[in-house]
């Protein structure tokens, strides 16, 4: 499992440590110190299966500067925006992955 952090969000430690209680394990990546590429964020939106635009953080000073809540913004638009801006993606992002076979392993992704 990969948690898509910024390390001093208070949110991200809480779900470090929620992680550590349940005993899963995951690698963390500060994507404001590892800024994701186009390609990375591109692969990751799609995994959640949301439009690239529900990762912004609405909070940030730059969401409010490129008027993001102002106007439509494509998947395509919203990537290159994150990838150049980090700070505009929501955070932590967990991204996990199973090789379902066989198939009954795809039950891995519903525990705990």
């Amino acid at each position: 499992m990969i948690v898509y952090e910024k390390s001093t969000c208070t949110t991200c430690r809480q779900l470090a440590a929620l992680l550590e209680e349940e005993g899963v394990e995951f690698d963390c990546v500060d994507f404001h110190i590892e800024p994701l590429t186009e390609e990375e964020l591109r692969a990751l939106v799609s995994k959640t299966g949301c439009p690239a635009s529900e990762l912004f953080r609405a909070r940030e000073p730059v969401y409010k500067e490129l008027e993001l809540g102002e106007r439509q913004v494509d998947d395509e638009e919203a990537i290159k925006l994150m990838a150049k801006h980090p700070e505009l993606m929501q955070r932590p992002v967990v991204e996990r992955a199973v090789l379902a076979r066989p198939v009954e392993r795809v039950r891995e992704l519903f525990d705990g």
